[in-house]
């Protein structure tokens, strides 16, 4: 389980350094927008979801021109990076919100984009049923998130009873999680990416600059020891001269809005019907 108030909170302190170390955000960022590229429909209203400082807002802008742009994330402090970025951006707005609990109309939105949101959701379920409600029928929800093979190096590093690396929703979880919200139609991929640093420091800065640190709720609230922090750094960093090799599973996702499941109907569909993207 996440602690939402510590997300919030690490988000808030992260904002100011955010732009300078997102280098993850963009490349699944990008990715979503070329997933985009094929796709047709006419929008009006984008959600850019969990939009942080607002670095796809541009490219969303040029995507879907003339529609009004809405940032919304959970950080009053990357709202207020975004409203910056857009001043110079008429259709674009800011609102605060959590993510679980939208405060837009049902059936009021074309598009929703939601670049590494999930990872931050403790159940992505919630996320996809608000996600359809507000969205249109045969509007489109397209996401990224992480995999469970991400971060693994790190976790094993840690190697204790302690919780240190949060865990992630398989895809076929996330697409059973699509599917009983009402969306017709996912299409999900995985894609790697490997990201090599020459220290444990370099790698900490990072988290620490994205806001992507420790927030589970049963983490432990105490200091790590000196002792305990030096064997976690020597185990990650390994022999002399080698580089740390973090690997990281994209899932990249897509789907269209319907309004052909009754809302707290229960369905559960056969993970393998779900058609993969190759390539």
């Amino acid at each position: 389980m996440l602690n939402t108030a510590d997300i919030r909170r690490r988000f808030d302190r992260a904002a100011a350094e955010f732009d300078d170390h997102d280098f993850v955000h963009r490349h699944t960022a990008d990715g979503l927008l070329a997933r985009l590229e094929p796709l047709v429909i006419d929008a009006t209203t984008v959600i850019d979801l969990g939009c942080a400082t607002g670095g796809a807002t541009a490219s969303l802008r040029k995507r879907f021109r003339g529609a009004t742009i809405v940032g919304v994330d959970a950080s009053a402090a990357m709202l207020q990076r975004y409203r910056k970025r857009g001043s110079l951006m008429s259709r674009a707005r800011a609102v605060q919100a959590d993510a679980a609990s939208l405060p837009f109309a049902d059936d009021s939105v074309d598009v929703v984009f939601a670049n590494l949101l999930l990872p931050w959701i403790d159940d992505p379920a919630t996320v996809c049923r608000e996600t359809s409600r507000v969205l249109r029928e045969d509007g489109l929800f397209v996401f990224s998130t992480l995999g469970p093979d991400s971060f693994t190096a790190l976790s094993a590093a840690w190697a204790d009873a302690q919780a240190h690396v949060h865990g992630f929703a398989d895809m076929h979880d996330v697409g059973d999680a699509l599917v009983g919200a009402g969306f017709k139609d996912p299409v999900l991929d995985v894609d790697r990416l490997t990201v090599t640093y020459e220290s444990a420091a370099d790698l900490f800065r990072d988290l620490t600059a994205t806001g992507s640190r420790n927030c589970l709720s049963e983490r432990r609230r105490a200091l790590v020891s000196r002792h305990a922090f030096d064997t976690m750094r020597t185990r990650l960093e390994g022999a002399a001269g080698e580089q740390i090799r973090l690997e990281l599973e994209l899932v990249y996702g897509h789907c269209w809005g319907s309004r052909a499941v009754p809302a707290g109907r229960a369905v559960h569909i056969d993970p393998g019907s779900i058609p993969i993207r190759k390539g």
